[in-house]
């Protein structure tokens, strides 16, 4: 593997690039490359692999795929390839970031004639299917859908001409380095193919990925010494934990132009900051790992249109998202992995814009703290927190549930789950011989979507006693496992058992005096 020596940027006029491509890329506003395309283009224009590591937001996604659709429209296909055998491939690691790189990719191909291919988990499986089936000549996905079409033989990987791994890094910590080499091995020989490797950070184990995998590939490293982009103006505040929602509603910003993203650890702590901020008149949502698909692409079209200004999420929406004039990001609570507070704030100041990252380091999550500065390779500025900066907090009125899990679009809308994933269901209390009413189940609390129809359409469930939920349905009554004498029964059986070896102890005992005596 080798270094490249750092040239002066280019503008895409000077790369030769195919005249359809060019339209795309000037529709698109880009006119001078950024240093990474600058560094990156040249040698995979030439068939050169590449393994790339630049900060986040300065144009990774761009670099590789304008580099994979040059190479697919000057280089003719096998003449053998079947219809359903794509000849780019480009690996994501979540959905949202594969989403991404399609949105992109149908902006710069728009005049080229290129069919795209998206297969990511959550929805639309069937309609992937029929689109993957039939002919696509860039496939962009996640590796679990993607396998699950391949062993189906929906699609053909032997003639891949240009391989991208995106975000290398989240796929070993997603566990998904194994589907990687399992699709490695069933594209073309490295020599027969441009392979692409980009991550915001490039560590040993990459490298160990890229070498087993590419050939010979360009090593290139944009200002790896200063981990953070330059434009981001940091900043660290020490709050109690009982005064972060006053401290958050304080320096948020009202502007009409601003768009904040606000960054939490667990999804109950999303959960409550939403009820908060929407509590206190700042119109805001939240977006987890357990967000249906529909809905967190939803969100995430919202937020990038400006119809939502205020983002709340976890680590789900850290890594590759190219949402523009993100203006402020909090970290609420700080990141336990060094690595995600890059990715966090790296959400703002994008493509040469500047922004603001704050960050709150209470005392469950400030000893995390010198690593995240010795990870930067800098001391973030500290902050004195104002009696101005605490603003009055008007307690939600309606705080969310931490025990409810969504339906996640399974089952009849409004069926409720129980925080062990088990449905729950109507008790019949046999003493007072009282049952539910007859209108709406009793079956506890009810999750967002109970405001649909209690009993679906579906033939199925066409009989309302049919339902599931309903308080009539059959075994719905029957009363539930008595688990009080689990420990009682435990301790019958303990005692059944020692009788049981003390009789076993009292027959080999006799047998061996038995044995004596005939002796």
């Amino acid at each position: 593997m080798s270094d490249s020596i750092p040239p002066a940027l280019l503008s895409f006029q000077s790369l030769a690039l195919p005249e359809a491509l060019m339209r795309g890329i000037e529709d698109s506003g880009f006119s001078v490359c950024t240093p990474i395309q600058s560094q990156t283009l040249p040698h995979a224009l030439a068939g050169r692999d590449i393994a790339g590591q630049a900060q986040t937001g300065t144009g990774k996604t761009a670099a590789f795929l304008i580099a994979t659709m040059a190479r697919l429209l000057t280089k003719p296909a096998a003449s053998d390839r079947p219809l359903t055998a794509p000849r780019g491939f480009i690996l994501a690691p979540t959905r949202e970031l594969a989403v991404q790189i399609h949105k992109d990719a149908e902006l710069l191909s728009q005049h080229t004639g290129l069919r795209l291919g998206l297969a990511f988990g959550g929805v639309d499986y069937e309609k992937q299917r029929q689109r993957l089936a039939s002919g696509v000549d860039i496939l962009i996905g996640t590796p679990g859908r993607i396998i699950d079409y391949y062993k189906q033989h929906v699609f053909d990987l032997r003639y891949v001409d240009a391989m991208v791994l995106d975000e290398a890094d989240r796929m070993f910590d997603l566990g998904f380095i194994s589907d990687i080499r399992y699709l490695m091995r069933r594209l073309p020989p490295p020599g027969e193919r441009l392979s692409m490797l980009f991550s915001a950070t490039l560590s040993q184990r990459i490298l160990e990925l890229a070498f087993e995998h590419m050939n010979d590939p360009i090593k290139i490293s944009i200002a790896p010494e200063r981990v953070t982009a330059d434009k981001i103006k940091q900043a660290i505040y020490f709050p109690a934990s009982n005064e972060k929602e006053a401290l958050l509603l304080g320096l948020i910003p009202r502007q009409a132009n601003a768009k904040t993203m606000v960054f939490c650890n667990m999804k109950r702590t999303v959960e409550h900051v939403e009820a908060v901020l929407n509590a206190n008149g700042i119109p805001a949502k939240a977006m987890s790992g357990d967000v249906p698909q529909n809905k967190r692409l939803r969100l995430l079209s919202d937020f990038h249109s400006g119809a939502l200004s205020v983002l709340i999420a976890t680590d789900v929406a850290a890594r590759g998202l190219h949402i523009p004039d993100v203006t402020h990001v909090f970290n609420y609570d700080l990141p336990q992995d060094p690595e995600d507070y890059v990715h966090r704030i790296g959400r703002t100041a994008r493509a040469g814009a500047s922004g603001d990252a704050i960050s709150f380091g209470c005392e469950d999550y400030v000893q995390v703290l010198p690593d995240i500065e010795r990870y930067i390779g800098n001391k973030i500025p500290v902050e004195n927190i104002k009696p101005e900066f605490l603003a009055a907090v008007t307690a939600p009125t309606h705080q969310p549930s931490h025990s409810a899990r969504p339906s996640h679009g399974r089952g009849p809308a409004g069926r409720h789950r129980s925080s062990g994933g088990r449905p729950s269901h109507t008790r019949h209390d046999s003493r007072t011989d009282k049952k539910p009413p007859s209108g709406r189940p009793n079956s506890g609390p009810r999750s967002d979507s109970s405001s649909a129809k209690p009993y679906p359409k579906n033939p199925r469930h066409a009989h309302p006693s049919r339902h599931r939920d309903h308080p009539y349905a059959r075994n719905q009554h029957r009363q539930p496992p008595a688990r009080r004498r689990f420990i009682p029964d435990l301790l019958a059986r303990r005692d059944r058992i020692i009788w049981w070896i003390v009789l076993l102890a009292l027959v080999i005992a006799a047998a061996i005096l038995f044995g004596f005596a005939l002796r």
